[in-house]
């Protein structure tokens, strides 16, 4: 049998990073999740070799309701800028407004199936 896959999570602050991450691992999978969206290093995802990368985003409006926080528009607008190379490179781009953890959980696992079905690699 192959070695899972190693799945990195890259996303906006309170976007369900570290949330992700442990329900896929609880579920047996290698992941971790990139501060990317604080890192002026772009590539900084790359540095993990992932197999599967997984860019997670959410709304202000989210973001307030998951967590205080004491800034706005423009701060989410620049760590979307920050994470524009992962986004353009990822293999899985998933808004998280809507979704329970299941959800999110499940998601990610059906397109990293999907993905590696393809021949795409990942394990």
């Amino acid at each position: 049998m192959s070695a899972s896959p190693k799945i990195v999570v890259v996303g906006v602050c309170a976007s369900g990073k570290t949330t992700l991450v442990e329900g896929l691992r609880a579920r047996g999978y290698r992941a971790r999740s990139v501060a990317l969206e604080h890192s002026n290093v772009p590539r900084l995802w790359t540095y993990h070799d992932p197999d599967f990368l997984v860019v997670l985003d959410c709304s202000l409006d989210t973001i307030r309701k998951r967590r205080l926080i004491p800034w706005g528009e423009e701060r989410l607008r620049a760590q979307r800028r920050r994470l524009s190379h992962a986004r353009q490179h990822c293999h899985l781009y998933l808004c998280t407004d809507n979704l329970s953890v299941e959800e999110m959980v499940d998601r990610v696992i059906a397109a990293l199936e999907k993905h590696q079905k393809e021949g795409k690699g990942g394990g």
